[in-house]
């Protein structure tokens, strides 16, 4: 059975008028019930009057039915089947009906075509139609190219008739040898001899092929009951070993659960450890930029007193010498002292104040060591401040000033209070 016998089968019983729809999967398997409708609907169709018994419960049914509709194929519609196929209900039995189903649909396909060819010619009276000729003209097409090819080759062989005649007469001229046709066929009949020989000697030994096959067929089947016997008394017999198979499976298992909490655990560590070391990192550098912008603000204050201290000495060059007035006695009160560039500002100890040799009253006195005490305060609290922020940071030397373009100044003694 082929897909496409199957299909113009489907098709043609559409074709017909079936009243079920049958499919390509209905004849995968043996359907016998579906086979003897099919039968009974086809002999139908062929002579509604004919009564096909219709009974396939049992085997001896389904054999008279089969033989009935092949019996009435064969006298009636002249078509040999198979009843071994038709049997078997299967894709073999849909070839058998495929004969009556085709028979059915040219017929079917005739009388269309008459009915049509007659339409045709009362509508041609009236109207051409040009598109029911394309098939024609593509067969007269095609018969036109075999024309051409069959006439070349027809020329072909007129063109060597010459030759052929001559072989041809001679062949018919020469005497008929009776004693070498005899021999070509006492060889021919020898050689049917031996070959009828060799087919019976095959068909005796068919039957001691069939003894030792039997023989061998037996010794595979006590081989295999053997084999399953030894595998069911290995199946039911537990292994020596397999206690300790078990435990040591168990002990696995166990080291493995042992094993996944301390990868997770040091896992976690690291994941820690490596917290602690990126905080540890990013306090290191905030505090690096914390001493930096603390660096830099002091050494611009380190120049802003310096600068300061400058403009100071230039302006105590400017000082007049009168003497005898009270504004002049006022002018000449001694400045507030400033940190020079000389000396190290690091602390209250280490301050050094400039002052003038010029005398005074003692409230002047008082008054300017009041100043002076509390620059010294007020820059003593600053440097106190900056150490605190700084813990060990490092404050550069001050650079060496310039000379004063003035007399020079004696320097004052450390803050006491029995300088005055």
């Amino acid at each position: 059975m082929s897909f496409r016998d199957l299909r113009n089968f489907t098709e043609m019983m559409r074709a017909l008028g079936y009243p079920r729809l049958i499919s390509m999967e209905n004849f995968r398997t043996p359907n016998f019930t579906l086979v003897a409708e099919i039968l009974i609907w086809l002999v139908k169709r062929y002579e509604p009057q004919m009564d096909i018994p219709s009974d396939v419960d049992t085997e001896t049914d389904r054999i008279f039915f089969i033989k009935a509709v092949a019996q009435f194929m064969a006298t009636k519609a002249h078509i040999k089947v198979n009843t071994k196929r038709l049997y078997q209900a299967d894709g073999y039995a849909v070839k058998e009906m495929l004969k009556i189903t085709s028979v059915l649909y040219s017929a079917m396909k005739t009388k269309e075509m008459a009915s049509g060819d007659k339409v045709e010619e009362d509508n041609s009276k009236f109207k051409f139609d040009l598109g029911s000729k394309i098939a024609d003209l593509k067969a007269a097409r095609q018969l036109a190219s075999e024309i051409t090819s069959k006439g070349a080759s027809l020329y072909d062989l007129l063109g060597k008739e010459v030759d052929l005649r001559e072989m041809r007469t001679a062949a018919i001229s020469r005497p008929l040898e009776i004693n070498e046709t005899e021999k070509a066929l006492r060889a021919a009949i020898k050689e049917v001899l031996e070959s009828v020989d060799k087919t019976k000697d095959m068909l005796n030994n068919v039957s001691s092929d069939e003894t030792s096959l039997e023989s061998k067929m037996e010794k595979k089947k006590q081989e295999l009951e053997r084999n399953q016997k030894r595998l069911q008394t290995l199946q039911s017999v537990r292994p020596a070993f397999m206690d300790e198979y078990e435990k040591i499976e168990e002990d696995l298992q166990k080291q493995y659960e042992t094993y996944v909490e301390k990868f997770r655990n040091l896992s976690f560590l690291e994941q820690q450890l490596e917290d602690y070391h990126r905080l540890e990192q990013e306090r290191f550098e905030e505090t690096e930029n914390t001493l930096r912008m603390m660096q830099h603000k002091l050494r611009e204050e380190e120049r802003r007193l310096m600068r300061s201290g400058a403009k100071d000495e230039d302006s105590d060059i400017d000082i007049p010498d009168d003497e005898g007035s009270d504004s002049d006695m006022e002018d000449r009160r001694p400045s507030k002292p400033r940190p020079t560039r000389n000396g190290p500002m690091t602390g209250r100890g280490g301050a050094r104040l400039v002052g003038n040799m010029q005398g005074g009253d003692s409230e002047e006195t008082e008054d300017s060591e009041i100043d002076v005490d509390e620059d010294d305060d007020e820059e003593g609290e600053e440097n106190e401040d900056l150490e605190d922020d700084n813990d060990s940071l490092e404050v550069p030397a001050p650079k060496p000033s310039r000379p004063s373009r003035g007399p020079l100044r004696p320097q004052l003694l450390e803050e006491s209070d029995n300088d005055f």
